[in-house]
């Protein structure tokens, strides 16, 4: 996973005290919506969608559309907000600790070659919407979300876990 600058000054200044930190889901499908498309993350080995923390300044949906670019070079179309939620506080290997306010969006594949473009992920594959590997209860009800055929943005109204639980970034929420 790639640190994004601004949280890596934020670091500097505070140490590993929890940062409250946006970020963006993309649940990508293809234009027929019987695939999307998932990425396999090189720290942990699990199967998630396109995930990302919004930059300062950056609307949540710019960042799927800028994330899927990056992680798996793809084009996209955001068609809505499709649930937002809280995750549950993620401590990392080296100590920081972060909790999420991730913004899921149902998306749209408009083109590019899907590959690992920039070494957050080992692979990137299509998924039959009835055949998705394993992966966490919370990434899975990401997808549910995106999937969904509502216009209605769901809002998850209990986190993803809780501190208590021993939370590690394996599974973690944004990016």
């Amino acid at each position: 996973m790639t640190i994004p600058d601004f949280v890596l000054e934020l670091r500097r200044h505070v140490g590993t005290t929890p940062l409250w930190l946006a970020g963006a889901t993309a649940v990508i499908r293809d234009a027929a919506g019987e695939r999307i498309l998932l990425v396999r993350r090189s720290d942990n080995g699990w199967w998630t969608p396109v995930t990302g923390i919004v930059d300062p300044g950056e609307h949540p949906a710019h960042t799927a559309v800028r994330e899927a670019r990056e992680e798996a070079a793809v084009d996209i179309r955001v068609d809505r907000l499709a649930s937002l939620g809280v995750s549950r506080m993620v401590t990392y290997s080296n100590g920081d600790r972060a909790q999420y306010i991730d913004h899921t969006f149902a998306c749209t594949y408009l083109g590019g070659e899907p590959h690992p473009a920039d070494g957050e992920n080992t692979d990137v594959r299509w998924f039959a919407v009835d055949g998705l590997p394993e992966m966490s209860a919370h990434m899975l009800a990401r997808i549910d979300a995106g999937l969904a055929d509502e216009e209605r943005t769901r809002l998850a109204t209990t986190t993803e876990g809780t501190a208590a639980e021993g939370t590690t970034a394996e599974g973690a929420a944004a990016g």
